[in-house]
């Protein structure tokens, strides 16, 4: 049976918890996030498909997993192993009259984005609120059960899996090229492009929006078959 390496893609369930509170803040399990009153309607559950290397999951459990084999793990992983250490310097007052001018008002709890930052309102004190941009599990323990339940060899399954997981979207390959469903952003393209191509090197080109390109076509049938 192979073993797991840098590189390598594998099909994986998980949970993972907070240590201190045991409270699960991240799963794959719907039957299990319902049970436990965190289900959310627009998320996706089931296994997914991970490339270890590609930060697809926590640094700590990539480094883990290494040299394992599929099957079932448990791994209690410190603040510097996945979301940080709290940094003191990403806790910042700011001035409430900012917030008022554009008609927000804090409180505890409120999730704010100032200049592209995402922070959680700690504070409102007077004219003044504590806004702290640490990863809300930043400082946390942070335990892990894994199942591995196997390790992907066919580079359409990896294709397939690491396009659903990044793009929510559908993949195919034929005759190495990457043949994407939905049409995203020519930016995005570049990038998405590159790492493909770099994570599972018999892809040699990749095409976006086949589904617009499809649909297209149907258009075009059926005014054709007006005339």
């Amino acid at each position: 049976m192979l073993s797991i390496k840098k590189g390598s893609f594998l099909e994986i369930e998980y949970i993972g918890r907070v240590k201190e509170t045991n409270k699960i803040f991240d799963l794959t399990d719907e039957d299990l996030a319902k049970k436990e009153n965190i289900y959310n309607p627009k998320a996706s559950y089931g296994p997914i498909i991970v490339c270890i290397g590609n930060h697809d999951i926590v640094t700590g459990l990539e480094d883990f997993l290494i040299g394992k084999k599929p099957g079932k793990y448990k791994v209690e992983l410190k603040p510097e192993q996945t979301f940080g250490k709290k940094e003191p310097k990403l806790i910042k007052i700011i001035s409430t009259s900012k917030f008022n001018k554009q008609e927000i008002k804090p409180f505890p709890g409120l999730q704010v984005n100032i200049d592209g930052l995402i922070g959680m309102v700690r504070v409102v004190s007077g004219g003044r609120t504590i806004v702290d941009f640490n990863h809300p599990l930043a400082g946390k323990n942070i335990i892990y059960e894994i199942k591995v339940n196997k390790i992907i060899e066919k580079d359409e399954e990896k294709l397939k899996g690491f396009t659903k997981l990044h793009l929510n979207t559908e993949a195919s390959l034929e005759n190495n090229i990457a043949k994407i469903k939905k049409e995203i952003p020519k930016d995005i393209q570049k990038d998405f492009s590159k790492k493909l191509k770099e994570l599972i090197p018999s892809i040699k080109k990749v095409e976006y929006g086949l589904d617009s390109k499809d649909n297209s076509k149907k258009t075009t049938k059926k005014l054709k078959s007006k005339k």
